[in-house]
Order: C-alpha cells, then structure tokens, then sequence
C-alpha cells in the first residue's frame, strides 16, 4: 500500500463517488451495471485495459495503455516543472533513474542545469 497525492479537484471527484456509489471500505474503483449501480469489490486489470481503450477509440486515439497515461502523467508533471524526486515518489519508483528513463531525460550540455545559478563572475 502507498499513499499517492491527488489534486484538490481529483479528491473532490472521488468523494462524490463514494458517496453516490455508497462506498465506505475495499477498493474505490468498482464495476457499475447497466442500471448505473456500483457493484462488486473491485476492478479486473482487464476491465482497467478495456476502459482505457473504449475511450482512447471514442477520441480517436488508435493504441493507448493503462501505462501510457502513468508514462504521460510523469512527463506533465516534468514539464510543468515537477522535481525529479517528487515525480519519482509520485510513480513509487525506487531508483531516480528509473524515473528518468521514464521522462525521456538527457543531459544538456549546452544549457546544462548549473550554467546560471547565481554565483558566475560579473564580466
């Protein structure tokens, strides 16, 4: 088990979730019948695959996996300026360099990191 921040508005959408599916243990995520009632005590892996690709088909999106939004996620995060270690903690990744492959790093040489941090000589 691990704890994973969500935004504000995500933990607002959850708890009406709950609230309407009448969820107060187990998983959050549950199965919902054609008459729009929660049930069971959870999701298949499978179910998560076909959901993902019902609605990566409705917009027009030929291929998409469960682990391709985790990747997309990651790399909004990065872009919005994210810290390396506060993604890694997000994606529960033991080692940065894992989450670093999953960003697509690559070192800049040219405009690295350290080039003005505040401290160069006034020339």
């Amino acid at each position: 088990m691990r704890t994973v921040p969500v935004p504000g508005w995500v933990k607002c959408e959850l708890e009406d979730w709950l609230r309407t599916a009448a969820i107060d243990r187990g998983k959050l995520f549950r199965r919902v019948n054609k008459v729009g009632k929660a049930w069971g005590d959870g999701m298949t892996e499978k179910s998560v695959w076909h959901i993902v690709n019902e609605s990566a088909n409705a917009i027009g999106v030929a291929r998409l996996a469960p682990h391709d939004l985790r990747r997309t996620c990651a790399r909004l995060c990065h872009a919005s300026g994210g810290e390396l270690e506060q993604i890694q903690f997000l994606l529960g990744h033991v080692s940065v360099q894992t989450t670093e492959r999953y960003l697509g790093c690559k070192q800049r040489i040219q405009s690295a990191v350290n080039d003005r941090i505040g401290i160069e000589p006034q020339l």
